[in-house]
């Protein structure tokens, strides 16, 4: 089975807050509580999120965090490799020498086209389109840009 990381999975969450906030500003605490995790968690998710360039900071009795730029244009891959790293589907479809099978694989080259395929489907999907609520009849945001990957 494919699956990102729990920590992914909660760093998008705590972008969807972001995103949803009219406060301007929210602070690792009240990020805490509206997403139900663990202040060191998110402490640590918005480090990460903040040096990729996806958050900003600022100090001070009224500082907290925001989002960097507009959720239209921060894909779903932005948020995962900032957790991640590269995404890929095998090790060597990031880097070489790291498979003792590499000299005599022939596979890499179709995995690293698998890869490409799904990192393509994941940037086609914007923090705009995943915060948009699914429960609601009709096509939404991320359902189109599934259909359209």
């Amino acid at each position: 089975m494919l699956r990102i990381g729990k920590l992914s999975d909660y760093a998008i969450l705590l972008m969807v807050e972001l995103q949803s906030t009219r406060q301007g500003l929210l602070s690792a605490h009240s990020l805490s509580e509206r997403a139900h995790l663990e202040l060191p968690t998110v402490s640590k998710l918005l480090k990460l999120l903040a040096h990729s360039g996806l958050v900003t900071s600022s100090r001070g009795i009224n500082g907290g965090y925001r989002l960097a730029r507009a959720a239209a244009v921060i894909n779903v891959v932005e948020i995962i490799a900032a957790i991640e790293g590269p995404i890929a589907m095998t090790e060597c479809g990031v880097d070489s020498g790291l498979c003792i099978q590499e000299p005599h694989c022939s596979m890499r080259s179709n995995w690293r086209r698998i890869s490409s395929v799904i990192v393509g489907a994941l940037e086609k999907i914007s923090l705009a389109d995943i915060a948009q609520p699914t429960h609601k009849p009709g096509i939404t945001g991320l359902r189109i840009a599934l259909e359209n990957a």
